[in-house]
Formats: structure tokens, sequence, C-alpha cells
């Protein structure tokens, strides 16, 4: 992904976040390589987190607190099943005074609530190697 569609990205999605209230869970999907960090650094910017936000493959959740609501970011792609969500007592963070945002979340879609935001970033690869197309579900009902 090319600096200006990285910048384009963060810009909208700060504007995202900046809306984001206490409780909800926000689920990305996408393909490796379609911004989903990008996307992930820009929501954590919104909310007034100044710190480094990087992808917690190995850790499953990281916790920001520097921001106007706590932010916690899960990366579900090495869960080999959904209990081990409940090993990192994940019911606490999702019902918490917090914001979520779950890459991958379509591996746990079982234990994500009704209200949960969707949010899908696709290639469209015949628009050119840096198009996305980024798709949200749920924003509307809230």
């Amino acid at each position: 992904m090319n600096r200006l569609v990285q910048k384009i990205l963060t810009i909208l999605v700060k504007k995202l976040a900046v809306g984001a209230c206490p409780g909800q869970i926000y689920c990305l999907d996408g393909d490796l390589g379609v911004g989903k960090t990008v996307f992930t650094q820009g929501f954590a910017a919104g909310l007034g987190i100044t710190e480094p936000v990087n992808s917690p493959t190995f850790t499953i959740v990281q916790e920001y607190n520097g921001g106007r609501l706590p932010f916690y970011h899960f990366d579900v792609y090495r869960i080999g099943d959904v209990t081990e969500m409940d090993e990192i007592g994940y019911e606490e963070y999702f019902f918490s005074d917090g914001v979520c945002l779950v890459e991958w979340g379509h591996l746990i879609a079982e234990l994500l609530p009704q209200e949960t935001i969707m949010i899908t970033i696709e290639k469209v690869l015949d628009k050119g190697f840096d198009y996305r197309k980024i798709t949200v579900r749920g924003l509307n009902e809230l």
C-alpha cells in the first residue's frame, strides 16, 4: 500500500474512532497485506493514543489506555479454537468501558455480539494494486 493510500485510510479511520463509544466492538477482516494494521493504527490515533500500535499476533490482545477510551486490540489469526478466547478472558474486554478492535474476527464469529461493527478491507486488483474497498456493516444500526 503506498503512502498516499495509507494517509487517506488513516484520516478516514481516525474519524470513525472519534465517534467510537464505550463497549463497542469492531471486527476487522481482510487478506494479509490489505491494510488492517494501518487501519488499527489510525483508529488508535483517533482515540488519542500516541504510543506505537502494532499487531499483537503472538499475544492475542494488546491494551492501550492512553486515549479517551481504553482500546483493546485483538489479533485472533493464530487462535486454533474459540475456547482459547475464554483463556484470555475475552468477555472482560468485550463487555467493558473500552473499545475493542478484533482482527480476523470471522475466526471467532460465534463469540461476537450481534451489535459488532463488521469491517472488511479488500484489494480490488483490476482497479490497481493500491485500490481498497472498505465495507462497514452495523454502524448505522447504532
